[in-house]
């Protein structure tokens, strides 16, 4: 088999090899009505019959002969001796062409007068003033949509013909357990085909999900022989790339050929395009946001162009808030989160990590980084491509600075407001807050002199008016899985916070107080961005001590040995108060339920919670 991973081809040839030598191919079928919302139509739907299919009343009034009310006016009323009393929807009686409100008349023992004449067809629904019987509702190629399924119901319409594409998606690895499993060492919860079959069906396309198939050439071999033969896409998640185990290369090529093996795009370099018969096969990645972007920058765009009506959110312009390095020769794909701050759109990156999958479920957007840039700095304006809404991008609160797993707790109680949070450390975000790249930061920044966060904020902010809002007081402290304390942190393996929080600032302090050398120290350089980070790789025994709060030392069900209590705080722009976003993230840390939350979380005194401090720096 040709090594086709040693040539790369660009995402342009990847999405024109598949729709010139292999595009999927629809099938019609019917399918009921109320399952047809998404799908494309394949034909014209006519109305079976008309509607209205009598002339029908639009007001509750008198039926009358238009004739017969030439002439009335105030002066000159017309006793009529033929009007019929009809409700709204009520068939016409013959010889009636108009209707007269109830309101204009006066009725005397059954005769009915009026003041004024009805014009024809006034106040009446005519026979097919809706539709017409045989007139075509909607056309070929027409993706059905929840208002158009009452429409076709009235006209009689109980089944349609639509234009279907059905995919195949098989995971294989010898690791994978089923989602709702909890994996043991080794193991790994197959999410890769969920994740493209919840896409593909949103997409209107009959996703059929296989099971796992083990690291086996012939199982493999026969679920892709399988699918190939009843489906019109076919998608393998895993064995893309060069292991003793990716088998889904040659198998593809003993079963038809392979296209490419190999894309100019990061991640997801290694996906494979195939077919076998007429039948595209696309494999992709094993890595969660390798996958992810093989499904929607190649598999998507081909589905559209197969009639699949995608969402475009479109897109927006807007100032990176960190550098981004990246390969000549490469593009790169990297997850947003975007927002909208001091009247402006910012832009901050996610993990670039193959494997995080919390990358996805917090972005809002993407960018683009080009096969011929190195990069994109801190400050320059980028394309961010939408996966949301531009409203719900601008209605966003952001923050940026320190961890503290009451955070998230806080970001549930503002639900349905969107809050998201770049745990940069307390450094990182005072200097966003001078940047205007975050609504707020949070911070917990000890001074030499023993206060904290305000001497930082008068270092890095100065002239500005700053306003302080107190989160709660927390403890810190030495978490183990033994007990251990401040004094064991030099006897065995730790595990440290990232330069710039004001956890490591703490640490730091802590030690040139005792005269540690933080070189002694096993695992001092050895970084994690958040408390829960910390917590758990003591609990997996990575490490043997870490310093983090007490709430999450009881999440991982850990011992935590206190050596301190610190001011965790939010600092905010003061004229930035009046935005509504900033009310509601204030009035919800003074609120009873947040408090009662950190209450329950462990490690937290709340007497200065939702306190407001504004300074003058």
């Amino acid at each position: 088999m040709v090594n086709r991973y040693l040539s790369l081809v660009s995402l342009e040839e990847a999405i024109e090899t598949i729709m010139t030598r292999c595009p999927p191919e629809r099938r019609v079928v019917r399918i009921p009505l109320l399952e047809s919302v998404g799908q494309v139509t394949a034909e014209p739907v006519f109305a079976y019959y008309s509607v209205p299919e009598a002339h029908l009343s639009a007001m509750d009034g008198i039926a009358v002969r238009s004739e017969d009310t030439t002439g009335a006016t105030d002066k000159k009323p017309i006793l009529l001796d033929s009007a019929v009393r009809v409700n709204t929807g009520n068939v016409l009686p013959p010889g009636s062409d108009a209707v007269i409100m109830i309101e204009d008349v006066e009725e005397h023992e059954g005769r009915y007068t009026i003041r004024r004449p009805a014009a024809p067809w006034q106040h009446v629904r005519p026979v097919g003033e809706d539709i017409a019987e045989s007139e075509m509702a909607i056309p070929r190629g027409h993706r059905i949509m929840y208002h158009d399924i009452g429409a076709l119901a009235a006209y009689g319409i109980t089944d349609l013909a639509v234009s279907s594409l059905r995919a195949g998606l098989i995971p294989t690895g010898s690791e994978l357990v089923p989602h709702g499993t909890r994996p043991g060492p080794g193991q790994v919860v197959e999410s890769n085909c969920l994740m493209a079959a919840a896409h593909l069906r949103s997409l209107g396309v009959d996703a059929i999900l296989y099971p796992p198939v083990a690291d086996e050439q012939d199982a493999i071999r026969s679920a892709i022989s399988e699918a190939v033969e009843s489906c019109d896409l076919v998608i393998v998640s895993a064995g893309s790339s060069k292991g003793t185990k990716d088998y889904t290369a040659r198998i593809i090529e003993e079963l038809g050929e392979v296209l490419i093996h190999g894309v100019s795009i990061k991640p997801g370099k290694p996906v494979i395009v195939g077919r076998i018969n007429a039948t595209p096969i696309i494999g992709l990645p094993g890595y969660p946001l390798s996958a992810l972007t093989i499904i929607r920058e190649i598999i998507t765009p081909v589905i559209r162009m197969a009639g699949a009506r995608p969402p475009d959110y479109g897109t927006i312009t807007a100032e990176l808030t960190r550098t981004l390095a990246s390969d000549i020769g490469t593009d790169e794909f990297v997850l947003m989160t975007a927002g909208e701050v001091a009247g402006r759109m910012i832009a901050t990156p996610l993990s670039r990590g193959a494997g995080v999958q919390m990358s996805a479920v917090r972005s809002n957007g993407v960018l683009r980084i080009p096969r011929d840039s190195e990069g994109a700095e801190t400050g320059q304006s980028v394309e961010i491509t939408l996966s949301v809404s531009e409203e719900t991008i601008r209605s966003g609160l952001i923050l940026a600075g320190s961890h503290d797993p009451a955070l998230d707790r806080m970001a549930d109680l503002l639900a349905p407001l969107p809050v998201h949070s770049a745990h940069i450390g307390s450094m990182g975000g005072v200097l966003a807050l001078k940047r205007r790249h975050c609504h707020a930061a949070p911070m917990h920044l000890l001074a030499p002199d023993g206060t904290y966060n305000l001497r930082y904020l008068e270092r890095y902010l100065p002239g500005e008016e700053v306003t302080l809002v107190c989160v709660a007081e927390r403890e810190q402290g030495i978490v183990s899985r033994e007990g251990l304390s401040f004094e064991d942190i030099t006897t065995g393996s730790f595990v440290n916070r990232q330069k710039g929080s004001g956890t490591r600032m703490l640490l730091d302090h802590l030690l040139k107080e005792r005269g540690i050398d933080p070189g002694s120290i096993t695992g001092y350089t050895r970084e994690m961005t958040t408390h829960l980070a910390v917590a758990l790789a003591v609990k997996s025994g990575e490490a043997d001590t870490g310093l983090c709060v007490a709430s999450a030392a009881e999440t991982a069900g850990l011992s935590f040995v206190p050596i301190g209590t610190e001011r965790y705080e939010l600092a905010i722009m003061t004229e930035d108060l009046p935005d509504p976003r900033i009310s509601a993230l204030i009035e919800t840390i003074g609120s009873d339920s947040f408090r009662s939350i950190l209450s329950g979380m462990g490690g937290y005194r709340t007497g200065e919670t939702g306190t407001v401090q504004t300074l003058h720096l």
